[in-house]
């Protein structure tokens, strides 16, 4: 019984698959295919390129189908021929580009419901990508834009910038004095009779600066952080974290916040600037010195503070980082400029602070009262001749001196002086080479640092004056070549001369200068090897001389 139904199964099977032929429906338009591909869609289970992909294929292989059956006779059921001439026109008439689906054989009606689909399809794209740009935008994501060598680090919080930059550096320096007299208010370390060996920080100390910004009713808003620490012990005076430092064990290292301001403005008003930073006067000398990357005349190099000169007080005095209240153009044609009040610095006796001999005369009045503001102002101009690429700065200060104080100076006789300063300078690009070119002069300025030995005991000023050249050839796409040399002159005031003739062993500082040559190979983005010799030598009103001589190796990490 069981065999015959087997046999009886295997018999309708045969028979069904033998009248298949003629018992199969309609062959399926390539419009029940694209219904198909938009349900698939609509749930999800197709991407959109996924979509695109299989209709393209769908309807070139129905054309591919359709051409050869429409020459030759067909022995199907007439609703099946029907069926079949109506595929092939249909695949015949469609015609698909990437992504865009032209139906030429659809209804009016299917045309309209598909329109109206596509366009509630594009409509929820556009809803989803409002509430993705309004997501981003609220704060509740944090983003990471795209790093730039040298740049920092920048998030993205909402509307607002964070950005983390910095550098750090270290030096192995080896300083040889060869000898001399001591000079009051010289740089050279040439008297002190002993080689000495530092590791220590160059000319830049390390670095981290913390910026926020964004922008708020059409005004670009920033606030700036900037900590910069040393290698070495700190030992605080009167120069805080950039005085002499102190290698003794259980010391620590000093931290020097340059860096509080904050800016607004834009670029049609301009930008206002409040806080502390790198003053206007004498701020493109340093920033176009090489030896900012290096170390340069070491200072003290047996007791390091935070930095070493590089080259101030020998080619320009310091701009320093002063309190603040400034504005900057809007930049037209190449042109710049900024304008301030800073925080009056006191007039300061460097020469009588670092002199050895106690027992000689005063060379400097002292001042601290301040009833006016310092104003210090800027212009720079850029622009390029072919393949040359020309930028020109000057600068000026001016600080009226009240109460100055001295051994000469009677408490009562309320002596006073209005400082002057301006330079003027330039750098120069042309293909692999650079030319940096700078001059100052100041009555009542004084050296090395602002109203540093400006005034004399006697209450009137000294005029000074310095400059640098520095040529630079990019040998490599890695390798930089560097020679600068650079003076500054301190002259003595009108009735002092006779100071200069006291006999006395220690003399107020004419003249520092050096020579400086240095190697830069950038290894990476962020690594920079540098070698570099400086020799540096000073010469006093009286005839003392002194010299030294430093080379110096290390590493600048900058991102």
């Amino acid at each position: 019984m069981a065999s015959g139904k087997k046999a009886l199964f295997a018999t309708v099977m045969a028979a069904s698959v033998a009248g298949m032929p003629h018992m199969l429906p309609a062959p399926a338009y390539a419009d029940d295919y694209a219904d198909l591909l938009d349900v698939l869609r609509a749930k999800g289970s197709l991407t959109r390129h996924e979509y695109d992909t299989l209709l393209a294929k769908h309807v070139h292989h129905a054309a591919q189908v359709a051409e050869p059956r429409a020459g030759r006779p067909t022995h199907v059921a007439s609703s099946g021929a029907r069926s079949g001439s109506a595929h092939i026109a249909h695949g015949a008439e469609s015609g698909y580009e990437p992504g865009i689906r032209f139906d030429a054989g659809a209804s009016e009606g299917d045309a309209s419901m598909r329109a109206e689909d596509a366009a509630t399809r594009a409509e929820a794209s556009a809803r989803s990508a409002q509430a993705a740009a309004a997501a981003l935008n609220s704060g509740e994501f944090v983003r990471v834009a795209k790093y730039v060598p040298g740049k920092g680090l920048t998030f993205k919080a909402g509307p607002i910038n964070i950005n983390l930059s910095g550098f750090v550096n270290g030096f192995y320096s080896y300083n040889s004095p060869a000898g001399g007299r001591p000079v009051a208010g010289g740089v050279s370390s040439g008297s002190s009779g002993f080689d000495s060996s530092a590791v220590r920080n160059g000319l830049l100390p390390a670095g981290f600066i913390l910026k926020m910004d964004t922008v708020q009713q059409g005004m670009d808003i920033s606030a700036v952080l900037g900590m910069y620490p040393g290698l070495d012990n700190a030992k605080p005076s009167a120069f805080n974290a950039n005085s002499g430092g102190s290698p003794v064990g259980l010391g620590t290292a000093g931290i020097d916040l340059r860096q509080v301001y904050m800016t607004f403005g834009n670029k049609d008003i301009g930008t206002f600037k409040i806080g502390r930073d790198l003053a206007l006067f004498a701020s493109d000398a340093i920033m176009n010195d090489a030896t900012l990357l290096s170390v340069g005349s070491t200072g003290s190099n047996s007791a390091p503070g935070n930095t070493s000169l590089g080259r101030i007080g020998v080619g320009y005095v310091y701009a320093d980082w002063i309190p603040q209240i400034s504005y900057t153009s809007p930049k037209v044609g190449g042109f710049q400029g900024s304008v301030g009040i800073f925080q009056p610095l006191d007039e300061f006796g460097y020469a009588d602070a670092t002199n050895p001999d106690s027992t000689a005369s005063h060379f400097s009045a002292g001042s601290s009262q301040h009833s006016s503001p310092m104003v210090q102002g800027r212009a720079v101009y850029d622009f390029s001749l072919s393949d040359l690429k020309v930028h020109i700065w000057a600068s000026f200060l001016i600080q009226h001196m009240q109460a100055l104080t001295s051994q000469t100076i009677s408490a009562n006789q309320h002596v006073s002086t209005m400082v002057e300063a301006g330079d003027i300078g330039t750098k120069l690009t042309y293909g692999p080479f650079e030319g940096v070119a700078y001059y100052y002069r100041g009555s009542g300025l004084g050296t090395t640092g602002l109203f540093f030995d400006g005034v004399a005991d006697n209450g009137r000023k000294r005029t000074s004056e310095g400059y640098y050249v520095q040529a630079a050839y990019h040998a490599t796409k890695k390798l930089k070549i560097v020679g600068s040399y650079g003076v500054s002159n301190l002259y003595l005031a009108s009735g002092e001369n006779m100071l200069a003739e006291q006999g006395s062993d220690v003399g107020l500082v004419r003249r520092n200068q050096s020579e400086v040559g240095a190697a830069y190979y950038q290894m990476t983005d962020w690594l920079t090897v540098i070698g570099e010799y400086a020799h540096t030598s000073s010469a006093a009103h009286g005839g003392n001389k002194e010299s030294d001589n430093t080379a110096s190796g290390g590493v600048m990490l900058m991102f």
